[in-house]
């Protein structure tokens, strides 16, 4: 027994129109939150709210099954001022279904609680079904899916809703983020001056610029080092004592967060720190039976560079959802209608390859 795909792919639908009208900033989710909670009310579904992540058991849980977990987010970031369209307004033009949040990660999250909604009723799966809806994925806040986990049963493996055209991200880079800091000697800018931070800077840059870290990893490349921002002066006449440099490293899987902030305050040729270290890469085995059930489907896979949720898991995760990572953060934001009538149809046989 099961709910009908083709209703429910009709009601996420207009369960992410809805979540679009409704301001959801980390740290402000609470209306999205209750959108969500009518959601699994209306299905007759129990759930748990812990501040505005809510989460879902299916019906036939059995605590000496493993555990699958089903996760997306339902907070955004703020739009941009590029925006032509209102963020807020949710609605379709030409198969285009418009709004903040609609591809990043709101066609994912809808279409994971449609997909976990069809298999609620089913008996005799080989895993137990977690739907987890999160908070503050954006930002890494303390109330995401990371300060949850210790209210979950134990999770064996993952998937978690992010766009990416529904193939296979079988692995994630992960991020460490450093403060450098660049020496000299402060002065007059009349007068001599062979130790400028600033000019010390130039030899700094190359040195970031040519760095490689050896190991590479099939999945993910090699380790990707950006000098993203600098600062340094406050006068036209004043040499600066520092200049200030921000550092962001994607690490693939052949490294820890750790082994990479060592080598680097090891070797960088100025003071270097690291921010932290919980932003992890992920990955799952290529010859996992939840990947092997997407690829019997003609699904690919590929290692993602951009960062989620799996950062918080230990468990082996797969990156899946409906929609295109490039178009998320950007102005105008859309997904496809026809993407997340995909996406769930993808999901639950993906699901049913592994589960039955």
């Amino acid at each position: 027994m099961s709910f009908s795909q083709d209703i429910l792919t009709k009601e996420a639908i207009e369960l992410l129109k809805k979540l679009i009208s409704i301001q959801s900033f980390s740290k402000e989710e609470d209306k999205t939150a209750d959108a969500i909670e009518a959601w699994f009310t209306t299905h007759d579904i129990p759930f748990t709210r812990e501040n505005n992540n809510i989460y879902a058991k299916n019906k036939y849980w059995d605590d000496t099954k493993p555990t699958l977990l089903l996760n997306s987010h339902h907070d955004t970031v703020k739009p941009n001022q590029a925006y032509t369209k209102d963020p807020f307004h949710a609605h379709i033009e030409d198969g285009k279904l418009f709004g903040l949040g609609s591809n990043d990660a709101g066609g994912a999250l809808v279409s994971l609680i449609a997909t976990f909604t069809h298999l609620y009723l089913m008996e005799d799966l080989n895993h137990n079904l977690l739907m987890v809806a999160s908070a503050e994925e954006e930002n890494a806040g303390e109330n995401s899916l990371r300060g949850l986990l210790p209210s979950l049963p134990k999770i064996d493996v993952a998937i978690v809703g992010e766009p990416t055209l529904m193939q296979l991200a079988i692995a994630e880079k992960g991020l460490v983020v450093f403060d450098a800091v660049v020496e000299g000697t402060p002065s007059h800018a009349a007068h001599p001056n062979g130790n400028n931070a600033i000019y010390n800077t130039i030899k700094v840059l190359e040195w970031f610029k040519n760095y490689r870290f050896e190991k590479t990893s099939e999945a993910l490349g090699d380790v990707k080092l950006t000098v993203t921002q600098m600062k340094a002066g406050s006068e036209h006449n004043v040499v600066p004592s520092q200049v200030d440099l921000v550092i962001d490293v994607r690490v693939n899987d052949s490294y820890t967060n750790k082994e990479i902030a060592d080598l680097l305050k090891k070797e960088a040729p100025c003071k270097i720190q690291e921010r932290g270290l919980k932003l992890n890469s992920s990955k799952i085995d290529k010859n996992h039976p939840l990947v092997q059930s997407g690829i019997a489907l003609g699904r690919e896979t590929y290692g993602s560079p951009t960062l989620s949720d799996q950062a918080a898991l230990s468990c082996q995760s797969l990156k899946l959802g409906p929609g295109d990572s490039t178009r998320s953060h950007s102005a105008d934001e859309y997904i496809y209608v026809q993407e997340i009538e995909e996406g769930i149809d993808l999901y639950i046989k993906i699901l049913k390859g592994f589960l039955l």
